[in-house]
């Protein structure tokens, strides 16, 4: 991959159009408040309740046609490839990452398990969002200088911290996450056949059981997907995606995500009771609320820059659950409006009898 490559590609899918379909005219009480003003540039909304879609419209200029980019979304899908390799017996969750780099006598990074690095709790020295913005690790990595080799770049960096220890949200650590995917897959350094191997592996075990077909995987220029961030997808395949975070199931209701899998997704880790296995869940820090309030506690959330949310609450609406998809191109402050907004939306027209936050 060229050069500055991923950053057009991620601009193009923030910028794309297709076949216009403007918001339907007519009031609806559900639909509504996520294109008010103060929601930013909603451009997607899709609510599905038992599998079903309820609500779903576009705003102008966007339609079907459409993939939208995931940013941090990404985060959850690689997590659940991950948990397919543990399944397999090829990776196992609290053993020492199998990352060659940190394999030398005396090397602390070493004791960096599996479980640390989806928890963010690696104790490596990333910085996420830096002041000013060109400090910032992941953004030197996807937008700057690292584009060629983004994995070899975020496993260089040394420890701050003991594994374990603290919370650290890591964009970097994703794609090393990525990377050992890629590496248990297949021993080529070749990148075009890293790729292949990580697309197939992606598709034959995730995307193609949930019914997932325009999913748009992007990846460095070593072959590594740029697994914190680039991933893009068309609405209704966002939809199918949370129903998989909800309970694990795709086509037919078949299984795709292992129960006990999806279970440590959605389990606190130690360092910060609102982050699971790569995924944001509905439960506060000390002196925190929760990220949905008024939602379900069960509530968890693929979240992603500028207001992406692939939001499910098992303990909402009818059968399974409810899904929430927003997709938009909203300011930080925004996006905690529309958090919100969704535990608004959950607890006034989609209340169920679970525990609330």
């Amino acid at each position: 991959m060229r050069k500055g490559r991923v950053l057009l590609a991620a601009m193009l899918g923030l910028l794309a159009t297709g076949s216009r379909a403007d918001p339907v005219a007519s009031p609806d009480p559900v639909l509504d408040p996520f294109f008010a003003a103060e929601q930013g540039d909603t451009r997607a909304v899709l609510i599905l309740d038992d599998g079903r879609v309820v609500a779903r419209r576009y705003g102008p200029g966007y339609s079907d046609a459409n993939r939208f980019i995931s940013w941090s979304m990404n985060k959850t899908l690689t997590a659940m490839l991950v948990g397919a390799l543990v399944a397999d017996g090829r990776l196992r969750l609290d053993a020492p990452a199998p990352v060659a780099e940190w394999r030398g006598a005396g090397d602390a990074r070493g004791e960096i398990t599996l479980r640390h690095l989806l928890t963010m709790s690696s104790g490596l020295r990333h910085i996420e969002v830096g002041e000013p913005i060109e400090h910032s690790d992941t953004n030197q990595v996807l937008f700057v200088g690292g584009t060629r080799d983004m994995a070899a770049r975020a496993i260089a960096r040394p420890l701050e911290s003991r594994p374990g220890e603290k919370f650290e949200y890591s964009s970097l650590t994703s794609i090393i996450l990525a990377e050992i995917v890629t590496r248990t897959l297949t021993p080529s350094r070749d990148p075009r056949t890293r790729a292949e191997a990580y697309r197939r592996f992606a598709t034959a075990r995730v995307l193609a059981p949930a019914g997932i077909r325009s999913a748009f995987l992007e990846f460095d220029g070593a072959g590594t997907q740029v697994g914190g961030s680039l991933l893009h997808m068309t609405l209704p395949d966002w939809g199918r995606f949370g129903t998989l975070l909800l309970d694990g199931r795709g086509l037919a209701g078949l299984p795709v995500v292992a129960p006990d899998w999806l279970a440590f997704m959605k389990t606190s880790a130690a360092t910060n009771p609102g982050y699971g296995g790569q995924t944001w869940l509905n439960r506060a820090r000390a002196g925190l609320t929760p990220m949905f309030p008024g939602a379900p506690a069960t509530v968890a959330s693929a979240e992603g820059h500028l207001g992406q949310h692939v939001t499910v609450s098992p303990d909402s609406g009818t059968g399974r659950g409810v899904v929430i998809v927003r997709l938009g191109n909203t300011r930080e402050t925004g996006s905690r409006v529309g958090h919100r907004l969704i535990g608004r939306t959950l607890a006034r027209h989609f209340a169920r009898g679970g525990p609330r936050s």
